[in-house]
Formats: C-alpha cells, structure tokens, sequence
C-alpha cells in the first residue's frame, strides 16, 4: 500500500526520533478518519516489541507516582518508555481533565520518556477507545516498554487486560481498597497486585486479606496467581519488587505460548470493533435518522421500530 509523500515523510520523522511528528500522529489517531489506514497499515510492519503494561486501580491509590517511578526504573537499564495516561474529559474541550504529564513533570525532560495524556472521551472501561491503537504507534517508533496509567473508575475499568500483557492494580490499604476490590471484579483482571503506601499500620492487614481471597481462587500447577507487593511510591520502596513479578509474569506468559494469544486475541477484538464501526456508521447514514424519528411519532414499540429499520437488512 504506497503512502503520500507527505506521509512517508512522517515515518521517516518518526524512525528518527523525532517527538514532534509522533505527537502530531497520535492526535490524526486520536481523531481518526480513512486517509489515516495506509499509514497505520504500514506502521503495523513494525510492531510487537514493545512490552504493554497496564496500571489501574482507585481514585488516590498513587497510580501516577508509582508509574513514574516505574519509568524510572526502566530507564536505569537503558530501555525506553512511552506512557499513555488516560484522564477523564473535560466537558468543555473534550480533552484530557487532570493532565498527568504535570504529575510526571521531573521525568518529562528525559530524551529516553514519552507521555501521552488521553482523554476517555466518555469510554467507561478506564481506557480511551483509541489508546490501544496510539499503543500500536509507540511500539512501531520503536519504544521498549509501553505504560497505560489509567483513570480509576472501579469495575468499570475492565477493558486494559485486552491492552496490556500485564497489568498491575494498586491499592492502598486505609481505604478498604482490599475489600472493594474482591466485591469490583479487580480480583479477576489483576497480574500483580501493589500495597501502595505500604507503610500504613493497616498495610499487612489488607495485604493478607487479599493473599486469603487470592488463595480461594480455581487454579491449579500452571495457573498464574497473582502476588501482592507491598510499595511506597513517594520513595521508591517496593519497586524493584514490582518489576521483579512483572518479568515473573512476562516469563510465565511465554513459558506457554500465552503471550503470542493474549496478543492475538487483542487484534481480534480491535477487528471485530473496528468493522462494527464501519457497520455503526453506514447504517445510519442517509435516511435512516429521518425514518427513526417517523417511526417513534407513530408511537411504535422500540421492538418494532427496530425490527422495522433492519428488515431490509443493514
């Protein structure tokens, strides 16, 4: 598929390093559009290095503190990181409300960092529908660890174990985030667990509560169970724990071949959404908004009125 000039110049840009051109890309992606396809087809070519790590969990429980001493600890050996940070949307501009880049401000001037703030844009599973593919721009312009840091919605932020290879929650234990977390559904999506602001008398308390209810899990001798690791993030303790049952777990996955699935099964359902946006989209073109609003003055049932608009196919 042959590009623009334009657009070949852009990746040449990209390769190079240069910051500027790959900001200018992610927000083409970020608002998407046709003429984006050839260029991100061949982007594709040269992705799959780039490890995906996800971190989630409650509102305060020091989600971008830890993140930022994560890169940190990745740039000590030399490997560089790109950080997606999905914020809520500020209901005036659309765009990112918190800004976590102003979080991570004493990493931002390191050559070897790139974040992202992403607005949610009113997606409830945590993560922006468009992160996973900004992901797939970051791992193509050759950075070695990818890092969602995402906004903390609770049982709602389900959709990052589809775009991570491992994913972190983080909790802390003054809030009864151990309790909250077996009632949300966190229990299920979690690789590693973090005891953030560990040093709370409450700390070993909670770790063992949720030790206990990790315990109580089906598994058997090649089922990966996920730890608890106790960290402060305000300095640094526990992270090299942290990045010891993240290898653990990249181990594990490919140890079984459950890395190569996990990533298939990830551009399955980028697939099978995106063609069901194409759908979404040719069907209410034309007539069919018109036909709607005829349909629901003749006080139709929505059953019927649904039945009606598809009968002749979509």
């Amino acid at each position: 598929m042959s590009l623009p000039a334009a657009d070949e110049q852009i990746l040449q840009q990209i390769f190079a390093g240069n910051r500027r051109a790959l900001s200018r890309l992610i927000t083409r992606v970020e608002n998407g559009g046709a003429a984006l396809v050839p260029l991100l087809s061949s982007l594709y070519t040269r992705t799959g290095k780039a490890y995906r790590i996800g971190i989630t969990g409650p509102p305060g429980a020091g989600k971008s503190t830890l993140t930022n001493k994560l890169a940190k600890s990745f740039r000590a050996e030399n490997l560089t990181v790109a950080i997606i940070a999905v914020d809520p949307t500020s209901p005036f501009t659309g765009g990112a409300l918190l800004g976590d880049r102003v979080r991570m401000s004493d990493i931002m001037l390191d050559g070897g960092i790139f974040i992202r703030s992403m607005a949610t844009r009113g997606n409830l599973g945590g993560l922006s529908e468009k992160a996973s593919e900004v992901a797939g721009v970051l791992d193509a312009a050759g950075f070695d660890v990818v890092i969602f840091e995402t906004v903390g919605v609770g049982q709602s932020e389900l959709d990052i174990v589809s775009a991570a290879d491992t994913t972190l929650v983080v909790l802390v234990p003054e809030s009864g985030d151990a309790i909250q977390a077996m009632k949300a559904g966190l229990m299920e999506i979690a690789d590693v667990f973090v005891m953030n602001k560990s040093d709370h008398a409450e700390s070993d308390k909670a770790v063992h509560a949720l030790l206990t209810s990790i315990g109580f899990r089906d598994h058997n001798e090649t089922t990966w169970l996920p730890n608890v690791v106790k960290a402060v993030g305000t300095t640094g303790a526990g992270i090299r724990e942290i990045r010891a049952e993240i290898e653990k777990h990249k181990a594990h996955l490919e140890s079984r071949g459950l890395l190569v699935v996990k990533r298939l099964e990830r551009e399955r359902r980028f697939v099978k959404a995106a063609i069901e946006e194409k759908w979404r989209t040719a069907f209410w073109s034309g007539e069919r908004e018109a036909e709607l609003t005829k349909l629901l003055s003749e006080k139709l049932s929505p059953y019927e009125i649904s039945e009606r608009l598809t009968q002749n196919g979509f």
